[in-house]
């Protein structure tokens, strides 16, 4: 069976109300859920960018069921892993054992605020790594010292240890970050329903591992108000991972996207309140092999709406369509 998730997006909503939307979300039965971790939006119009590690601490004390998970954090340059561990674990504690560490190569555009600059991709694999190398130590116990090309560990500890470390799951987009999922991750995780992403998972050690996918819907009862806020907020996700993890800032994505139209939203985004046209949407990535799919609900004040409409008709819906 395909579980269905619901996504905290932090670019769209400020951390009271993802708090709020992520307990809906739980009463409303979607199998579990996921955080962004941004330090600034896509685009000027989404408006927001709290901390998300804040946000998944008040929501694991908020929450009593519904799994939690970075969707994902870079542990490399805005993060030292040795942190990120840290948080790793103080989050399983606090969440009784439902939260897994997302972890991906990151995007110029949350990590250059620490003025490090911004590596090219062979350097920022080598650099996550490491990283996860580092965390898994220090999931491990004891004291760490390490000396890395990347990472330097002066006998650091976590003194607040869960009893099971968080699993670790890495974003992938192609055959290199594949490998490294493969070798490294309990999971992986991806935003494309590309079967090739899973078999090159697979053929680097990742076979019987979950896999989680996600995409962006855009829920309204009134479709073209639907299509107008997907085009206005999320326009840039279709310029691919090879130019998102680059542009620096909003005004960059904005520009990239000049000329991405309504109805180029529309063809690649579900729109409306048809679950039929959600459910054509999700179907791709359970027929390439993702176990889990989390969707992201479109516009912050939208959320309440969406989630109530998911309890009554999508996720019946998807859950019929998808076994």
């Amino acid at each position: 069976m395909v579980r269905i998730g619901y996504t905290m997006m932090t670019e769209q909503a400020g951390p009271r109300e993802l708090v709020d939307h992520v307990v809906r979300a739980e009463e409303a039965g979607f199998d579990f859920s996921v955080t962004s971790d941004h330090y600034f939006p896509w685009l000027r119009e989404q408006g927001h960018a709290p901390y998300a590690w804040s946000v998944l601490g008040a929501a694991a004390q908020a929450t009593s069921r519904i799994p939690l998970m970075t969707y994902v954090t870079c542990p490399t340059v805005r993060y030292h892993p040795a942190v990120v561990a840290q948080k790793a674990a103080t989050m399983q504690l606090l969440s009784q054992g439902r939260f897994r560490l997302g972890l991906g190569a990151g995007e110029n555009l949350n990590e250059h605020v620490v003025g490090r600059g911004w590596p090219s991709v062979e350097v920022r694999h080598e650099m996550l790594e490491e990283a996860i190398g580092i965390i898994r130590d220090l999931f491990g116990g004891g004291h760490v010292s390490r000396r890395g090309k990347h990472f330097s560990v002066d006998s650091a500890r976590l003194w607040d240890l869960p009893e099971e470390p968080p699993q670790i799951g890495v974003a992938v987009s192609g055959e290199r970050s594949c490998a490294l999922a493969g070798r490294l991750a309990d999971l992986v995780i991806a935003t494309e329903p590309k079967q090739e992403l899973l078999t090159a998972f697979d053929r680097h050690g990742g076979e019987g591992k979950p896999r989680v996918g996600q995409l962006p819907v855009c829920y309204d009862r009134d479709r073209d108000a639907a299509i107008r806020r997907a085009h206005e907020q999320f326009r840039w996700f279709g310029c691919g991972w090879k130019v998102n993890s680059e542009l620096p800032h909003p005004d960059s994505f904005a520009s990239a996207t000049q000329f991405v139209t309504p109805d180029d939203v529309a063809a690649s985004i579900p729109c409306g309140d048809d679950p039929a046209d959600f459910v054509e949407a999700v179907r791709p990535y359970a027929e390439a092999g993702f176990t889990e799919i989390a969707l992201v609900q479109i516009g912050g004040e939208s959320q309440p709406e969406y989630i109530d409409w998911s309890s009554k008709e999508l996720l019946p819906a998807l859950r019929e369509a998808l076994g």
